[in-house]
């Protein structure tokens, strides 16, 4: 995917705002979803840029926030769930959701 020249790549954007929620695209379609948007992440230290990943059939929007208490914030004001950035797909599938790989405990 090429990105425009001084536009952060996918890896600087999980390296400075590593506290990821996705939420439903659709709610966050058409002027009422974006007035939701507009007071949900005011005052929140978010990444201009978002990503869209498809899990259970549905598409869905990844806000990127630098601190995990913003993250937060925006959880509770809007819904959705945490996204680990590792669980993205990478090459041509790369919108594609994939269970996170779980750790053996000991």
């Amino acid at each position: 995917m090429s990105r425009r020249k001084g536009e952060l790549s996918n890896s600087a954007i999980d390296h400075d705002f590593p506290h990821q929620v996705m939420v439903l695209a659709a709610d966050c379609a058409g002027n009422a979803g974006q007035e939701k948007q507009r007071v949900a992440l005011e005052g929140l230290n978010v990444c201009i840029r978002h990503h869209t990943v498809m899990k259970d059939g549905e598409w869905r929007l990844v806000f990127c926030f630098a601190e995990k208490a913003h993250a937060d914030l925006f959880r509770r004001r809007f819904g959705g769930e945490p996204f680990d950035p590792s669980s993205r797909s990478r090459g041509s599938n790369w919108a594609a959701w994939r269970e996170p790989k779980r750790r053996r405990v000991w």
